[in-house]
C-alpha cells in the first residue's frame, strides 16, 4: 500500500492565508484556511496545499460570515427605494454574507407564490446568501406550519404595529391563531397599534420629529412585548423580539429567556435622542424610535448580561424625497446593512464589546437561534463564509459609499475604526480589497435545519 498523499486531497478552491482566525471556542489564532466545494476542508499549517485562488489576510482578522437577520429590500413593488441587487451589493461591501428579508413588500409575502417570486427575483441577482420571511396574518394563520418550512423561508414575521392591511396582526385571537400553527422561532415587531393610533395626534399637532419617541413611547413597546410573550408562553412557542429599544423591555425580557430571544440594532446602540433628531431630523426617524441615552445604556448592559442574542440592522430605506416630507408624514426607516459591521467594529475598538461577542451576536447567534445549516462558525465542514476585517483601519462612512438605491446613510461623515476588507461566501471571494471582485452575483438561498418540538432541545440549541 502506498503511503503517498493524494495530491488532490491537498488542493483547494481557495486558501485564506496569514490571517488571525476567530475559532468556535473563541480563540484567535494565526492559521490558514482551505475551502473546497464551498466548505472549509482544512485549518492550520497548510504547507503543501495549492489552490485556484489565494487570499492574503496578513494583518487582518477572519470572522465567521456576518448574517444580517433583519433587512427590508423592498422588492417587489417598492424598487424606487431598494432592490435585491443593490441591497445585497451593499451587504457584501459591508462584510455581510447572508440576510433575512422582511415580508412588507408589494405584494406582501403571505403565500407560497409570494415567496417563490422573491426567490426567483434573487436568483442571479443577489450578491450574498438570502432567505425571506413569510408574514403571519389572519389570512394565512392556519397555513403557517406549512409555509414556514418552504425552502428559502426564514420563518414567520408578525407586525403587531407599524404595518398595514393583511400584514397587521394586532388582534389577540389572530395572534393566538398564528402562534398555534408552526414550530419555528417567530419574529415580531412589538408596538401596541391601538396606543400608537391614540397618541398620533400629539405629533400631528406639533409636527416636531423630536417628539417621535414621545408618540411611540416606551409603554407602546412594552405593552406589546409583554402581551406577545404571554401569548407565546401560552402556546409553547419560541419567540424573537426584534429591534428592542428600551430599558424597560430589556428588564422584562431578561426574565423570559427560556423561550424568547432578543435583537437590537446598531442604530439604537449608536444614536440617542434628542441629539439625533436635532442633527438629522426625520432622517433619524425609525420604528421603534431612537430613545434617550438611558435606553441605549440599558441595551449595552443587555449585551453584557447576555439578554441580547442578535444584532440586526433593520435596513429599511426610503428615498431622500420621502424622508424629507413634513413630519409625521415622513416614513420611518433608514439604511443599515452596509454599515452594521463598520459601526460594530468601531464599538469593539471603543471597548464596548469583544470581537468574540460581536461574532456571536452577528453570526453564531443567528445561525443557532434560527437553525441555519452549515453557517455561523469557522469549522471543518461548515460553509466557507468569512467577514475579513482590518481592526485598525480608519475610514469615514459617506453617502457616496452606500450601494442602496436610496443612496444615503444617517452616518454620513462619521469616522470609524475597523473596516471590512474582504467578503468570502461559500469559498468565493465576492469582495476583495473593499471592492466587488466579480461581475456576477452568486448568492444562494440559505438552508435551515428541521426544528424539533419545544422544549426538549431548547436549552442545548440556544445556550451551547
Amino acid at each position: 500500500m502506498s503511503n503517498q498523499v493524494n495530491p488532490e486531497s491537498r488542493r483547494a478552491d481557495l486558501l485564506v492565508i496569514g490571517g488571525t482566525v476567530l475559532l468556535p471556542g473563541g480563540a484567535l489564532e494565526q492559521i490558514n484556511i482551505a475551502a473546497r466545494d464551498g466548505r472549509v476542508v482544512a485549518l492550520g499549517d497548510l504547507s503543501g496545499w495549492s489552490a485556484e485562488e489565494t487570499l492574503d489576510a496578513s494583518g487582518l482578522h477572519v470572522l465567521p460570515g456576518v448574517i444580517d437577520s433583519q433587512v427590508h429590500f423592498r422588492e417587489p413593488g417598492l424598487t424606487h427605494k431598494e432592490t435585491l441587487e443593490a441591497g445585497t451589493r451593499g451587504a457584501v461591501l459591508g462584510g455581510v454574507t447572508g440576510i433575512f428579508e422582511m415580508p412588507n413588500t408589494s405584494p406582501l409575502t403571505l403565500a407560497p407564490a409570494d415567496l417563490q417570486g422573491k426567490l426567483d427575483a434573487a436568483r442571479g441577482r443577489a450578491w450574498c446568501d438570502y432567505a425571506f420571511y413569510i408574514g403571519g396574518s389572519a389570512v394565512n394563520a392556519e397555513r403557517l406550519a406549512e409555509l414556514e418550512n418552504l425552502p428559502g423561508c426564514a420563518g414567520v414575521k408578525v407586525f403587531m404595529g407599524s404595518s398595514f392591511g393583511d400584514l397587521l396582526a394586532d388582534d389577540t385571537e389572530v395572534l393566538r391563531r398564528i402562534l398555534r400553527h408552526g414550530r419555528r422561532r417567530m419574529a415580531v415587531h412589538a408596538e401596541d397599534e391601538a396606543r400608537l393610533r391614540e397618541r398620533r395626534p400629539i405629533v400631528e399637532a406639533s409636527g416636531d420629529v423630536r417628539q417621535h419617541a414621545l408618540w411611540r413611547d416606551v409603554e407602546s413597546a412594552l405593552m406589546a412585548t409583554q402581551h406577545i410573550v404571554r401569548l407565546a408562553e401560552e402556546a409553547g412557542r419560541r419567540l424573537h423580539v426584534l429591534h428592542v429599544s428600551s430599558a424597560e423591555e430589556i428588564a422584562f425580557l431578561a426574565g423570559h429567556k427560556q423561550r424568547v430571544s432578543v435583537e437590537v440594532t446598531p442604530h439604537h446602540l449608536t444614536m440617542s435622542a434628542p441629539e439625533c433628531y436635532e442633527r438629522l431630523g426625520s432622517f433619524a426617524q425609525m420604528n421603534p424610535p431612537v430613545r434617550e441615552q438611558r435606553h441605549q445604556d440599558a441595551l449595552w448592559q443587555g449585551i453584557r448580561d447576555g439578554v441580547v442574542d442578535i444584532i440586526g440592522s433593520d435596513h429599511a430605506p426610503h428615498t431622500r424625497e420621502e424622508k424629507g416630507k413634513p413630519y409625521p408624514n415622513s416614513p420611518s426607516g433608514m439604511t443599515g446593512v452596509q454599515t452594521l459591521l463598520p459601526l460594530m467594529l468601531d464599538h469593539v475598538n471603543a471597548g464596548r464589546l469583544s470581537l468574540q461577542r460581536l461574532a456571536d451576536l452577528t453570526s453564531a447567534g443567528p445561525a443557532r437561534l434560527f437553525g441555519l445549516e452549515s453557517k455561523g462558525r469557522i469549522a471543518l465542514g461548515f460553509d466557507a463564509d468569512f467577514s475579513i476585517v482590518d481592526l485598525r483601519a480608519q475610514r469615514v462612512i459617506t453617502n457616496d459609499w452606500i450601494a442602496s438605491v436610496s443612496g444615503w446613510t444617517p452616518y454620513d461623515g462619521l469616522g470609524v475604526t475597523g473596516w471590512p476588507i474582504h467578503t468570502v461566501i461559500r469559498g468565493h471571494a465576492v469582495v476583495r480589497d473593499e471592492a466587488l471582485a466579480d461581475a456576477l452575483p452568486q448568492g444562494e438561498p440559505l438552508r435551515f435545519l428541521e426544528v424539533p418540538p419545544f422544549p426538549e432541545t431548547e436549552k442545548s440549541a440556544d445556550h451551547e
